[in-house]
C-alpha cells in the first residue's frame, strides 16, 4: 500500500471514529432533552455509522465507497443544523468537519486502493 493510500485510509478511520463519537456526545450528552426515546436516537444516529464498521476497519475499498452514502446523511444534517439550530451551530460545524473528512478519506482510499488491487470498472473500449 502506498503512503498516499495509507494517508487517506487513516483520514477515513480517524474521521469515522470522530463522527461516531461526536454523534453520541452531541445527541446524548450536550443536546437539550428531546421528545425522542433513547432507542430512537440510537437507531437514527449510531446504527447507520455502525453498518460499515467491519469493512472500514478491515480496509475494504468497496465498503469505503458505499460508506459515503451513509456519511452524506450526517453532512446534510450538519449543514441544516448550522443554518436552522440556534445554539448548536458549533456542534454542527464539528459534525460537518468530521463528515467531510470521512467523505474525502473514504473516496480517495477506495479509488487508490481499488486501483492497487485491480478492482476498477472496465471501460467500454476494453470490453
Amino acid at each position: 500500500m502506498s503512503s498516499k493510500t495509507l494517508f487517506f485510509r487513516r483520514l477515513a478511520l480517524i474521521s469515522y471514529l470522530s463522527l461516531l463519537s461526536w454523534s453520541i456526545i452531541w445527541h446524548f450528552v450536550l443536546s437539550q432533552p428531546q421528545v425522542h426515546s433513547t432507542l430512537f436516537l440510537l437507531l437514527f444516529w449510531v446504527l447507520p455509522l455502525l453498518l460499515p464498521a467491519k469493512g472500514l476497519i478491515q480496509g475494504s475499498p468497496y465498503t469505503h465507497a458505499w460508506a459515503n452514502f451513509i456519511v452524506m446523511l450526517y453532512l446534510l444534517h450538519g449543514l441544516t443544523a448550522v443554518y436552522a439550530s440556534t445554539g448548536e451551530q458549533w456542534y454542527a460545524a464539528i459534525e460537518i468537519l468530521a463528515a467531510s473528512g470521512m467523505f474525502v478519506g473514504c473516496s480517495f482510499y477506495a479509488r487508490l486502493r481499488g486501483r492497487e488491487l485491480g478492482l476498477g470498472l472496465k471501460k467500454l473500449k476494453e470490453q
